[in-house]
């Protein structure tokens, strides 16, 4: 009997309601992708110093590796972070050969070193990141 009345009921669902029921899958299907923007994420991660970019939480880190300096810009939510008190570790990693550079404050938003780095295109470089109240960051980089 309920196979039935299920079976009428089916057939017997107007144009107009078919439509409200894809409205509504359609809506709540949209919905689902809000929350990866609900954050404000509304600034471009592109690089503004001719570097490499990645994400980590809501900072861009922009890595500026040149053989002589290295430096790191960072960006929270598109303006320059805070870096007062901040720090990085790298580790550059050229095949089988492994550097390591600290750098320090130099600036707004900007870490840096200074030095003799051995970096080409393919260099991977791994930077530990501390800023003043959060936690470390593990940024990944690998340069063009």
């Amino acid at each position: 009997m309920a196979c039935l009345v299920l079976y009428e009921w089916t057939f017997s669902m107007t144009r107009t309601s078919a439509r409200a029921a894809l409205a509504a899958l359609a809506l709540a299907l949209g919905a689902a992708a809000l929350p990866a923007q609900a954050h404000g994420d509304d600034h471009a991660h592109t690089p503004l110093h001719g570097g490499v970019v990645a994400e980590v939480g809501d900072v861009d880190y922009e890595l500026v590796a040149q053989p002589e300096r290295i430096a790191l810009h960072l960006r929270d939510h598109g303006k320059p972070a805070n870096t007062e008190g901040a720090s990085a570790r790298l580790t550059l990693l050229n095949g089988s050969e492994k550097t390591e550079a600290t750098l320090a404050p130099a600036g707004a938003g900007t870490l840096e070193a200074k030095g003799a780095f051995k970096v080409a295109p393919g260099t991977k470089v791994v930077a530990l990141v501390t800023l003043p109240g959060r936690k470390a960051a593990n940024v990944r980089f690998v340069v063009k």
